[in-house]
């Protein structure tokens, strides 16, 4: 059981051409994907295989950015060239999204071998348009998990060639696809194939594969150490194997180096617990581990691309069930930091649980925590499932986060985290209410609970998962199951720097 939790694919060979397109390397090609300017210059058509129809169909169709155009590849029975219409003001979302159309036309072909490619691009333009073709290739290459008694025919491609006369560097969006990949791959497992026992076998599986450190807090271990929030939510359960996994890289610097905490909320099913989800609520609730999968996989992806510093990934794995000895409205219960806390709804478990990790997480005395949680509906409810919400303890961090989700096209909204919105969680008889009793700003005072939990000295943000999944997709992934926040955290801390930034503030 834990070796088919992990995803045995292999990645596509990758060919990397430090040249043009030349149509003569396309002999052992099934697709090309070429990403051109919407404006394409008459004379640049000529470089594309079926140039001159594709032209004629661009003006008939008077097609705009965003659009695609596709034609049979000469001398191949059913070979595909696909041409997709880049706007020059194109955010890497939009690119992202465009490639992703690209590559859905290439479903009823099932190539084996595709080619990456830009016309009339330069300079940046081009490296993101291919960046995005090659995330968006590598997302359709993998498989997610089927439990079908027949199984397709793995005609997911082999091999991607890449024709890059700008010679760019790909390391990250290899790195942070193969982690999207596991994200998606574990969020898509069902409830009871990935429960908290077997999650963990699965997470230790892929720490002694990537040489990390492991150690679990069991339910005993948790008792010891005070965690009455995270116990509580457990109470429901029988011996599940719940408890708090600490998963640790230890990075390529010196004893100096500073220290990463990542944290996820890793609930395998959520029934609501004793305030019971309706059906059409409850229904898909396997996939309330998604923070604890996009945590491990930045871990992972953090890993691949060897980074100096140490790196603490805490995943909080419990079931929220029901039964005689499930937690209450109104029972209290204290955390491991000391806080006490009085519950109001059951089905606001996830705070519970992370409360505890944060807690943990927060001994070690990391330069930066980071928690991803599918946490709130209210968060939904205000951005949709297209962005995702972040929370800070540091108000002047709030451009150079949504600057992240702008430049890795994961896109990310902050919103308030006011210390005034703490008078609304004041309990009369603990130390906070663990949530109002109706929903609004829900996601506003779940950051403000969880904060209680990471004191003020340690920078820390919280990523609240609307964007976890979509009927469709996002952007260049066409699964339902996204696995949003991979790709986003790897800009964050590789391009923007945000652990740097918070060391030189401490």
């Amino acid at each position: 059981m834990t070796a088919r939790l992990v995803p045995e694919q292999s990645q596509p060979r990758i060919t990397h051409r430090p040249h043009a397109l030349r149509l003569g390397a396309l002999a052992r090609c099934d697709a090309l994907l070429v990403m051109i300017p919407a404006d394409l210059a008459p004379a640049k058509w000529k470089s594309l295989p079926r140039g001159a129809w594709l032209r004629s169909e661009y003006l008939r169709r008077k097609c705009r950015a965003g659009a695609t155009l596709s034609a049979r590849l000469d001398g191949k029975r059913h070979g595909l060239v696909i041409v997709g219409l880049r706007a020059d003001t194109a955010s890497a979302f939009e690119t992202l999204h465009l490639a992703g159309r690209m590559l859905k036309e290439t479903r009823a072909l099932q190539p084996g071998r595709i080619a990456l490619a830009t016309v009339g691009l330069d300079g940046s333009a081009a490296r993101n348009a291919l960046e995005a073709l090659l995330a968006g290739s590598l997302a359709a290459a993998f498989e997610l998990p089927s439990f079908k008694s027949r199984q397709g025919n793995g005609a997911a491609p082999r091999e991607i060639t890449i024709f890059d006369p700008g010679r760019n560097d790909f390391a990250a969006t290899l790195a942070s696809s193969e982690g999207n990949n596991l994200a998606r791959w574990l969020t898509a497992l069902p409830g009871n194939e990935l429960t908290p026992a077997s999650y963990r076998e699965m997470a230790t599986t892929l720490a002694r594969r990537e040489g990390w450190r492991v150690e679990f807090f069991d339910r005993a271990k948790l008792a010891r150490r005070g965690a009455g929030a995270f116990l509580a939510v457990t109470q429901g359960s029988e011996d599940d194997g719940s408890g708090i996994l600490h998963v640790q890289y230890r990075g390529t610097g010196n004893g100096s180096s500073p220290r990463l905490g990542l944290v996820g909320k890793g609930i395998c099913f959520d029934t609501g617990g004793t305030n019971l989800k309706a059906h059409r609520s409850m229904l898909d609730m396997h996939i309330d581990m998604g923070g604890s999968a996009v945590a491990l996989a930045t871990l992972l992806a953090l890993t691949r691309l060897r980074v100096p510093y140490r790196v603490d990934c805490w995943l909080a794995l419990a079931e929220n069930r029901i039964g005689p000895k499930a937690y209450k409205p109104q029972d209290v219960v204290k955390a491991s930091n000391g806080t006490s806390i009085q519950v109001i709804h059951t089905d606001a478990e996830g705070r519970m649980v992370l409360a505890d990790a944060l807690a943990f997480a927060a001994r070690e005395k990391p330069a930066l925590v980071l928690d991803f949680a599918t946490l709130t509906g209210a968060c939904v409810n205000a951005l949709t499932e297209r962005y995702s919400g972040v929370f800070t303890n540091r108000p002047e961090w709030r451009e150079v986060l949504e600057r992240a989700g702008s430049a890795s096209g994961e896109r990310v909204w902050c919103f308030p985290m006011d210390a005034d919105f703490d008078a609304d969680l004041e309990s009369a008889n603990a130390d906070i209410v663990q949530c109002l009793p109706d929903n609004k700003g829900d996601h506003i005072y779940a950051a403000r609970f969880l904060s209680r939990f990471v004191p003020p000295a340690i920078p820390w943000a919280h990523v609240d998962l609307a964007a976890a999944t979509r009927t469709g997709g996002l952007a260049h992934i066409n699964t339902e199951i996204t696995g949003f926040g991979v790709r986003y955290a790897v800009n964050l801390l590789m391009e923007q720097d945000l652990l740097g930034e918070a060391r030189r503030a401490s």
